[in-house]
């Protein structure tokens, strides 16, 4: 049985008998940059930048576009820094924002009672 890990910046990675860790394959490997950060290999984390361009296409500040997804400031910053990546429901909405944003926003909007 193969005992695997899911590493923060996404990875997966095997844990071996000895504790250690190895890479799967056909996984990028991170690379140290010149300030100590880990990078992927071919630039910024994918998922930032998804979640940045998802934001920026809204025209919305950080503070707007959490207020309107119902997310605290700090999980947006997370997102587009790199230093979370968007999950199973907060990754379909942010497809369905950069679908539809209008009737996204429209959805979540704060229902009015109806009388």
């Amino acid at each position: 049985m193969m005992r695997v890990r899911l590493k923060a910046d996404g990875r997966i990675v095997e844990i071996l008998p000895d504790g250690s860790e190895r890479a799967l394959a056909g996984q990028l490997e991170p690379a140290v940059q010149a300030n100590g950060r880990q990078a992927l290999t071919n630039g910024a984390p994918p998922d930032a930048a998804y979640a940045r361009g998802v934001r920026a296409r809204t025209k919305l500040t950080q503070a707007q576009f959490a207020a309107r997804i119902g997310v605290p400031l700090e999980t947006v910053r997370n997102w587009e820094q790199g230093k979370r990546s968007p999950r199973g429901p907060a990754r379909a909405l942010l497809r369905v924002i950069e679908t539809a944003p209008d009737l996204a926003f429209a959805a979540l909007a704060p229902s009015r009672t109806r009388s």
